[in-house]
Formats: structure tokens, sequence, C-alpha cells
């Protein structure tokens, strides 16, 4: 089993959402978000400047991780959130 991780940056019309959780949803029968309270990113950049995000966590449970589904469904999610990259993580997970 697995669970993947979509980070979506925070801030955008409520809409949105809605359809990444429907479609999440209808493929793989559930998942949950991290919404109420945005989650906070800060990393380096190549010139030694802090950069700040705010995101919301979706995550998955799946059985099996179909890798070019996630991939592809990254692209996707790229493009309609505009964003220039946007983290899917999966990690392998078992229950207790």
């Amino acid at each position: 089993m697995h669970l993947v991780h979509v980070l979506l940056p925070f801030g955008r019309r409520r809409e949105m959402y809605e359809r990444v959780f429907s479609e999440l949803t209808e493929r793989f029968g559930g998942m949950t978000a991290y919404s109420r309270s945005p989650a906070e990113g800060l990393w380096k950049t190549r010139r030694d400047a802090a950069e700040r995000d705010d995101i919301v966590v979706v995550e998955v449970m799946v059985e099996k991780l179909d890798r070019r589904w996630w991939a592809r469904y990254r692209v996707t999610l790229q493009r309609r959130f505009r964003q220039r990259e946007l983290i899917v993580r999966a990690h392998a997970i078992e229950s207790l």
C-alpha cells in the first residue's frame, strides 16, 4: 500500500480544489485534504534567497502505485493551477 501526497498551492478558488477532491475520490474511493490552515513551505533558491509558499496537502491511499498515471495527473494539475512545478510524492506504508 502507498500513501500519495499532492501538494497544491493555497489561495485558489474553492472550485479548483473541489474538482481535485472529486477526481481523486472517484478514482480511488476517497481522499483527505488538509486545507483548514495552509501548510507553510520554505526553501532556498539558487540565489540563496528564501522562498515561501502556502500549500494544501491532499492525500490518497492506494493499493498499487500507478506511477505513469500520477505523473500525467501531476502535469495536468501543474497546468490547471498554473505552477512551474507541483509535487506529488508517494510513500510505501504498512497498515498496523
